[in-house]
């Protein structure tokens, strides 16, 4: 067994401000989106100039902050929200969704995307490869904030959390930080580095994010508020995932059919 080791959460204090490691992570990815997003943006066949991924980041970030708190206010705590609508507002308490979250960015795309002139799914297919490094980073903040722990288990790499009682667990955020951040980046990134159809980037972003989740969830302890919601087993990040899967596959399918079409006509 591992030692949980014992990190502040508050990464810095400037007087009344303290600045959360988590709230440094969101910080981590937006400017590496910005950074990379940079250097996609002067490829030939990217649909905006690099000066416009300042607005993209903009829009994403709003998109990221608003669909992830209230996708998890909906999926995860509306009979809490049923029972006191302001929580919805009551950020520092926590509480963010993934699927929100990209729910929220999507319809940040189809706006920007109406102001550049381009497609949704074009824009969706820069900043794909570039969100996993968002996606590591905020699981080793809630690494560091003890919190999304795993199952109980008695791997040797299993951990005691100081929020998670005397059991020793998988430290499950490790796991999706890994898939989800690096393993997810690599594949995307060197998918994404020549000329791919549109939409087929965003697929497989989907596909793989949504196979990786699914995975994960085994291993993870589900919310409290909602438990197993079938079988025992099933917990509503699978049930979230699902879709992402199959929509995934079903993108990166049309995206090269309707490529291999074109080039044949």
């Amino acid at each position: 067994m591992l030692n949980f080791p014992q990190i502040d959460p508050i990464a810095l204090s400037l007087g009344p401000v303290k600045i959360h490691w988590y709230g440094l992570m969101y910080l981590i990815g937006f400017a590496a989106v910005w950074f990379l997003g940079q250097k996609r943006a002067e490829q030939p066949w990217s649909p905006i100039k690099p000066e416009a991924i300042e607005d993209l980041v903009t829009y994403g970030a709003f998109g990221v902050i608003l669909g992830g708190r209230i996708g998890y206010i909906l999926f995860y705590n509306f009979e809490g929200f049923l029972s006191n609508p302001l929580i919805l507002f009551k950020i520092w308490q926590g509480g963010m969704s993934f699927h929100g979250g990209m729910l929220g960015v999507f319809i940040a795309m189809w706006l920007f995307a109406k102001k550049q002139q381009c497609s949704m799914l074009q824009l969706t297919d820069i900043i794909a490869p570039l969100a996993p490094i968002g996606l590591g980073a905020g699981r080793i903040g809630n690494f560091i904030n003890s919190e999304l722990w795993g199952r109980p288990t008695d791997v040797p790499w299993a951990m005691i959390f100081p929020t998670g009682g005397p059991l020793a667990r998988h430290p499950s955020q490790l796991y999706e930080a890994f898939l989800e951040g690096v393993v997810l980046f690599a594949i995307l990134w060197v998918y994404s580095s020549k000329p791919r159809p549109v939409m087929a980037t965003t697929g497989m972003a989907l596909f793989f994010y949504g196979c990786f989740r699914f995975f994960v969830e085994f291993f993870r302890m589900p919310d409290v508020q909602l438990g197993y919601l079938a079988l025992d087993w099933v917990t509503m990040g699978q049930i979230l995932s699902t879709p992402m899967i199959i929509i995934g596959a079903a993108l990166f399918y049309f995206a090269h059919t309707t490529a291999r079409k074109q080039e044949s006509e």
